[in-house]
């Protein structure tokens, strides 16, 4: 083989070696490249998701907080309507205390009333007791004051109170056969149950 021919061959060997490496570092290029991008896209990905989380965590506190300002919300509607009741049983029943001690006050003047009077000093002082007593049964009425009925009713716990026990065989049992003290009530509230004797 001539020289010439040799030196050719390792030409020949040297351009195919170039080409190769030339080939080897495109193909660690390309390798990089798409290992670049999948790990981006990683990347991206797991922005993504912690974008994500941070938005369920900032719904699930807004959800709280409207929970929280509803049941707030929800309380303070109930304290404005239990003032409102307050108020008007206040103003409904602000003159119970009054009453409640009047009624000694009643008692004794229709005790009074019950005696039997001949004299004329009497007769005058018995006017004068009948008309104080028929002036503040009035002023008390005015406040909502009323007597219960109790005398020949069925008996009923809730305005009656049993004292004693009597038998009339021409009334029903459970009837109120007498009233031994007069009950009173302020609009719709009991301030006195009757004492009452009831049938057997």
């Amino acid at each position: 083989m001539s020289e010439a021919t040799e030196k050719k061959d390792q030409e020949l060997e040297e351009v195919i070696n170039q080409e190769e490496k030339q080939a080897e570092g495109v193909e660690t290029i390309e390798n990089d490249s798409i290992e670049g991008a999948e790990q981006g896209a990683q990347a991206e990905l797991s922005v993504e998701e912690q974008y994500e989380a941070k938005i369920a965590e900032l719904e699930a506190k807004l959800q709280e907080e409207e929970n929280r300002f509803l049941r707030l919300r929800a309380d303070f509607d109930n304290m404005r309507r239990r003032n409102q009741l307050d108020r008007e049983a206040s103003e409904k029943y602000r003159s119970q205390k009054l009453l409640t001690d009047l009624l000694p006050v009643i008692d004794n003047l229709e005790r009074a009333l019950e005696v039997e009077v001949t004299s004329e000093d009497a007769k005058s002082l018995y006017k004068g007791i009948e008309m104080v007593y028929r002036t503040l049964v009035d002023a008390t009425n005015k406040e909502g004051l009323e007597a219960i009925v109790a005398e020949g009713e069925q008996f009923d716990p809730n305005v009656h109170q049993a004292v004693m026990q009597e038998s009339d065989t021409e009334k029903e049992s459970g009837i109120v056969l007498r009233e031994l003290q007069k009950g009173y009530k302020l609009k719709d509230r009991v301030l006195r149950p009757s004492m009452v004797s009831v049938n057997e």
